[in-house]
């Protein structure tokens, strides 16, 4: 086997993710690849699908973006019909963000998009390729969840 150094690593990394955000994208005709919604909005889309609802503060601070940053995602979400807010019934002065029927509707078909093109290409690796993958993958994201937690 051929010795690849970290830094060769990283290079190839580097040339391979964006073909592969291409080549994802390409497969993929929806409301983000039409443009109608971005991928910072498709990710608080996601989010409050999975949470059912959230305030600006937890937004801003599960995207790692400021306060005014994902008002900005929010304001776009409410205005495509994909989002509303909602004051707090305990305390008028927080405003919740919750999915509109229109944005569950986004999130469930780019879920489903996302799983069929995850059948057609990953059909074509082996059972073993695909553990292994998805074991990577598992030890990278604990990787980045230790280095977040400080």
């Amino acid at each position: 086997m051929v010795t690849l150094s970290l830094n060769e690593f990283a290079d190839r990394l580097n040339e391979l993710i964006p073909e592969l955000l291409r080549g994802v994208v390409r497969r993929n005709a929806d409301e983000v690849t039409e443009g109608k919604i971005t991928m910072p909005q498709l990710l608080v889309c996601q989010h409050l699908c999975k949470e059912g609802h959230s305030n600006m503060t937890s937004l801003a601070n599960y995207m790692g973006v400021t306060t005014a940053a994902v008002t900005g995602i929010v304001d776009r979400l409410v205005k495509g019909g994909y989002a509303g807010r909602h004051y707090a019934h305990e305390d008028r002065r927080i405003i919740n963000i919750e999915l509109t029927a229109r944005g569950r509707e986004m999130v469930r078909k780019f879920k489903e998009q996302k799983r069929r093109m995850a059948i057609e290409v990953f059909g074509n690796l082996s059972e073993a390729d695909r553990r292994n993958y998805l074991r990577i993958l598992t030890r990278i994201k604990g990787v980045l969840a230790r280095e977040q937690a400080g």
